[in-house]
């Protein structure tokens, strides 16, 4: 049996009669292969629409998180703020305290002093009307 002698040359007829250069099982296998990377790309396209979402959404996590934490931040260095505060408030009322202690006892020695004054100017008064 002879063969073709196009075949021979490379050239082939396909379903349609027309010329082609390719083997009908070479183009059937590269169609197949485009429409199979067409998908592929389709598919690639779905998968990075979907990572892109997830990018996105992990971001804005980020980004809330980060705010979170920064509020989380000032709260602690208000707490901080406000104990030294409460600190200084107490040190200010124990010295206040102590000064008020120390001018009780001048007050407290002051009023001995005058009773004392007191009961001689009584004595002398009384002593005075019974010398009369």
């Amino acid at each position: 049996m002879a063969k073709d002698p196009l075949a021979e040359a490379g050239f082939y007829f396909d379903d349609l009669n027309k010329l082609r250069v390719l083997e009908p099982d070479v183009s059937q296998k590269t169609s197949e292969l485009k429409e199979e990377c067409k998908e592929f790309v389709d598919k690639i396209g779905q998968f990075q629409k979907i990572v892109g979402g997830l990018i996105e959404l992990v971001d804005d996590l980020a980004k809330e998180a980060e705010t979170e934490k920064m509020k989380a931040i000032g709260a602690r260095n208000l707490l901080k703020s406000v104990a030294k505060q409460r600190e200084a408030q107490q040190q200010q009322l124990q010295a206040l305290i102590a000064e008020k202690k120390m001018q009780l006892e001048r007050y407290r020695i002051e009023h001995e002093a005058l009773s004392k004054v007191e009961s001689e100017q009584n004595e002398f008064i009384d002593q005075f009307i019974l010398q009369k």
